[in-house]
């Protein structure tokens, strides 16, 4: 099975942001940390990170027919991007929305996905540790 991880803006500042919303860890870390579950679990991983819209939307696109799903932390394009939330049928995957911190417990503009309905699933809140219970979930979905 192969995986692609694509993050948003900002999550290349990791490290730096509000570790209280978002933690510690760098990207790289928690690619590392994906990394190695990965190879416990005989998957395959390959990772994608834009501050743009446009090369997320083609990021998206490029996956169809190359990986079998997707864990997409869009960042805040979450909340109003419709060209991400286009884009996730045409990959034909299923796909899993990710974020660290627990985007209904914030700002009330985060609790509003416009990806979350083309998604399998969401996992929000639990650090780094979203990725890792993604990759979980969509390795069964695929099982299924």
């Amino acid at each position: 099975m192969k995986v692609i991880i694509i993050n948003g803006p900002n999550l290349n500042m990791l490290g730096f942001r509000d570790a209280k919303a978002y933690g510690s860890q760098t990207l790289d870390e928690i690619n590392e940390a994906i990394s190695k579950r990965a190879a416990k679990i005989g998957v395959e991983v390959s990772f994608f990170q834009s501050n743009c819209e446009g090369e997320l939307v083609s990021a998206i696109q490029n996956a169809r027919g190359v990986y079998d799903a997707m864990i997409l932390n869009a960042g805040a394009y979450t909340h109003y991007s419709y060209a991400i939330a286009d884009a996730i049928p045409i990959a034909n995957m299923p796909v899993v929305e990710v974020h660290l911190s627990n985007i209904h417990a914030r700002e009330a503009f985060r609790d509003v996905s416009v990806i979350a309905p083309l998604c399998v699933g969401q996992i929000c809140g639990f650090g780094a540790n979203s990725y890792i219970i993604a990759l979980d979930a969509v390795v069964r979905y695929n099982d299924k």
